[in-house]
């Protein structure tokens, strides 16, 4: 096993690291929408935490030496499942044609009191 770590994403806000390679795949933490530059949550709208975690998310992808073309699962929390089509727009734009399988799920809370969290499972 390795260990990733993303030089251009957030710093762990526990002990945890952005990733694990195991087995030819990555398993990465589940990454909310917080700004490397700031260490803060992006708080100016749904959309804009939603992209700075898909941002997040690229950042240890890239740092595994993969990215989006091969994640072969997804599992995305929402705190509310109201944003659900704004969620899949931006999920979109980042995966194109690929269609990894997904779980999305509601839950009542998220650390830092974000709106999403996404965790992903890739080929490397």
């Amino acid at each position: 096993m390795d260990y990733v770590s993303a030089p251009d994403g957030p710093k762990a806000i526990g002990p945890y690291s952005h990733g694990i390679k195991a087995n030819g795949f990555l398993f990465t933490s589940g990454m909310v929408g917080i700004d490397p530059a700031t260490n803060d949550l992006v708080t100016e709208s749904f959309e804009a935490q939603a992209q700075r975690t898909f941002k997040n998310l690229a950042a240890v992808l890239r740092a595994a030496g993969t990215d989006f073309s091969r994640v072969v699962k997804a599992t995305v929390y929402l705190t509310d499942l109201g944003n659900f089509q704004t969620m899949n727009a931006i999920y979109a734009e980042y995966f194109g044609d690929h269609k990894p399988a997904r779980t999305t799920v509601e839950v009542s809370k998220l650390p830092k009191d974000a709106g999403l969290e996404i965790d992903l499972v890739a080929f490397v």
